[in-house]
């Protein structure tokens, strides 16, 4: 490209209208970071009661009991196949809105919950509800911004987002020193409550009218057609669905490892927090970054640093040398290169396909939540009393990941994107 073209282009993305008017981007930032915490919270916040829980409604075994994030998992992942179709015909807004409105009610009827199986209930249809707001933050990113500057925003994004793990588990803790578990979940949907306000007030519509869907079976086929047969759409969302099978495997037996292994209950929350910084700063580092290397140079350095990582890790593990001393700091490093990747892997799954945002953000949403929490389920499970299971999983996992990228990127890795190389723009409308 020549340098006058380029300054064409440079024009022309000068005179593009605000992507969100009324509303300036570190707020933007601010806000996709709250719709995206509404699920973090309801994962994260209930850990530390785990135990309690299973006791009130007499849970019979720690493996048991994993079963309270998984059916939530569930919920959360099937249903963003219909928030994408929704908020492709209506809109992202009132799509938004409805989902968040749904968790607020199912969160509270977990609080109510008498017996395991209506906790159970109650915790997949909150599932439900807070996969609007996965499904339609990512949608409202990308009908916003593409490329690079997509990946920055939700690195940024990121950064706020993971506050919530880091105080999550105290979040719960603080609560049970002052009222039974149920009051846990009253806070998850007080915290939403808050989001619906703020997104009614301040949140503009940006599907673009152009874009809008027409709800029909062959139009829905069509579309999940063009995401499924996308190389790089399909190829990356599976990596990210391979590595999420790591994260959820801890993200299981976590209450488990802390409290049977390492005898450290009271060193949970902090431990757990510094690996949720971790991921924060590499959130931070990518979003510095990003946009000087680009996608692939980033993520598919992070991948082998990561793979190294848990292959050493489990290695340790495997010879009885496993300490909680040698566990935090093997998963804070291993976690800051799973924050490298998610957040650029998320991107590039998504950059191909502006046009249709909304159907490729929720099958992309089903793809990794049921993907990845059937392996971290199939993790947890495998919970003997040690972390072998846990290191070995992690170990597996991302080699696993790495070789879709290869096959993805037809084993040329590190290269820049063809959009970069060619000075493309990388807005949006």
């Amino acid at each position: 490209m020549t340098a006058s073209a380029i300054q064409r282009s440079e024009r022309s993305l000068r005179t593009l209208p605000a992507p969100h008017p009324g509303m300036g981007f570190k707020q933007f930032v601010a806000m996709i970071a709250a719709m995206m915490a509404v699920n973090a919270l309801a994962i994260d916040g209930m850990l530390p009661a785990l135990e309690a829980i299973g006791k009130s409604l007499h849970i019979a075994t720690g493996n048991e009991r994993q079963w309270i994030v998984t059916a939530y998992m569930l919920g959360f992942g099937v249903s963003q196949l219909a928030y994408g179709t929704l908020a492709d015909r209506f809109g992202r807004k009132p799509v938004l809105l409805t989902g968040l409105c749904l968790y607020v009610l199912f969160s509270f009827l977990a609080a109510l919950s008498q017996s395991f199986e209506m906790l159970l209930v109650a915790r997949v249809l909150q599932g439900v509800g807070s996969a609007g707001s996965r499904v339609l933050a990512v949608s409202v990113v990308r009908d916003c911004y593409s490329g690079r500057r997509m990946a920055r925003v939700m690195s940024l994004s990121f950064i706020v987002f993971l506050a919530v793990p880091i105080i999550a588990p105290s979040f719960g803790q603080i609560i049970m020193l002052f009222a039974p578990w149920p009051f846990i979940f009253v806070g998850f949907g007080l915290f939403a409550v808050g989001v619906i306000v703020w997104v009614w007030i301040k949140l503009p519509e940006t599907l673009h009218a152009d874009d809008r869907r027409p709800i029909s079976v062959a139009g829905i086929v069509q579309a999940f057609t063009m995401v499924l047969t996308n190389r790089i759409s399909i190829g990356y969302t599976i990596a990210m669905t391979v590595l999420l099978g790591g994260l959820f495997g801890f993200i299981n037996s976590a209450q488990q490892v802390f409290f049977d292994v390492f005898h450290a209950q009271k060193l949970f929350t902090t431990i757990f927090a510094m690996i949720a910084l971790s991921i924060a700063a590499a959130s931070l580092t990518n979003a510095r970054l990003v946009e000087r290397f680009g996608t692939r140079i980033l993520s598919h350095a992070a991948l082998v640093g990561y793979i190294t990582c848990a292959t050493i890790h489990a290695l340790v593990a495997y010879g009885g040398g496993e300490s909680l001393f040698v566990f935090a700091p093997f998963l804070a490093f291993q976690f800051f290169c799973f924050g490298l990747v998610v957040s650029n892997f998320g991107a590039m799954a998504m950059d191909p396909l502006g046009h249709m945002a909304g159907t490729a953000s929720s099958v992309q949403g089903f793809i990794t939540t049921i993907g990845g929490a059937l392996c971290g389920f199939w993790i947890g499970q495998h919970f003997d009393g040690t972390v072998i299971p846990l290191t070995l999983g992690f170990a597996g996992f991302g080699i696993g990941g790495f070789l879709v990228v290869l096959v993805v990127e037809r084993g040329r890795l590190f290269r820049p994107s063809e959009a970069a190389a060619s000075g493309g723009a990388e807005f949006g409308h």
